[in-house]
């Protein structure tokens, strides 16, 4: 039997060793901070573009208005290219429509589908980690946290995401993103933190495809406010009337 006297310091800090490991966060409480500060959990907008750049240089460019209200209501409104101007996309929950100048009914697309580049529908209309994904931590050191987001349903954007942040700020900093059968879609990283509506943010997305040297889709987040918008904006017969 080991005597307590040998040990009083270790004995003296045993209530604060506890108190310490009782006070770590849970996967959920982190994964919604890392939320918090990746967007507004309320109502607000941003412009969004989205830079396309191949491997052989050539480069595309998409610009975009985002609307959100809560977690599952979205309206994207299609800027550029030109060919694409005045279209629209409506999230509304897990459905998703397309609304097209010269169709008279929207379209049911998925949240998986390419809308520029590597950039999929569901990277604007709906970036909700906290809604989508069950977390859990695949792993740690001492200055971050790897997330390992497992999805709740197959009509989410990913199947599986790893997304790394930032211990002492909760800043999401790098994530892999994965299709359902566990391939290895692209890789990302939030980039240029700045104080946007009310918070440090990251300003910047940067995709990589793991299968293609030098291509890269950036979607750079800008005019981000906060607002509060009528729930008449988030619905098909308001989008069948917009103009911009």
């Amino acid at each position: 039997m080991i005597s307590t006297k040998r040990f009083p310091r270790i004995l003296a800090l045993l209530p604060l060793i506890c108190a310490a490991a009782s006070a770590s966060p849970s996967p959920e409480q982190i994964l919604t901070r890392a939320d918090a500060i990746r967007f507004p959990s309320g109502d607000h907008s941003v412009n969004v573009t989205i830079t396309f750049k191949r491997s052989n240089g050539a480069a595309d460019v998409g610009k975009y208005e985002v609307l959100t209200k809560g977690f599952d209501k979205t309206v994207v409104k299609i800027l550029a290219p030109a060919t694409d101007h005045g279209n629209s996309l409506l999230m509304l929950g897990h459905d998703l429509w397309v609304f097209v100048n010269d169709a008279s009914q929207p379209v049911r697309i998925s949240f998986q589908q390419r809308l520029m580049g590597d950039v999929a529908n569901g990277d604007l209309a709906r970036a909700n980690f906290v809604g989508d994904y069950t977390p859990t931590i695949a792993k740690q050191n001492a200055r971050y946290w790897v997330l390992n987001l497992a999805a709740k349903s197959d009509e989410v954007t990913y199947g599986r995401v790893l997304l790394e942040v930032e211990k002492n700020t909760y800043r999401p900093v790098k994530a892999q993103f994965f299709a359902v059968s566990g391939k290895l879609l692209k890789t990302g990283s939030y980039e240029a933190y700045r104080s946007v509506a009310g918070a440090m943010r990251p300003t910047r997305l940067v995709f990589a495809n793991p299968l293609v040297k030098g291509q890269t889709s950036i979607i750079s987040y800008t005019a981000m406010t906060t607002d509060h918008f009528p729930e008449k904006y988030f619905t098909k017969d308001y989008l069948k009337k917009l103009k911009y």
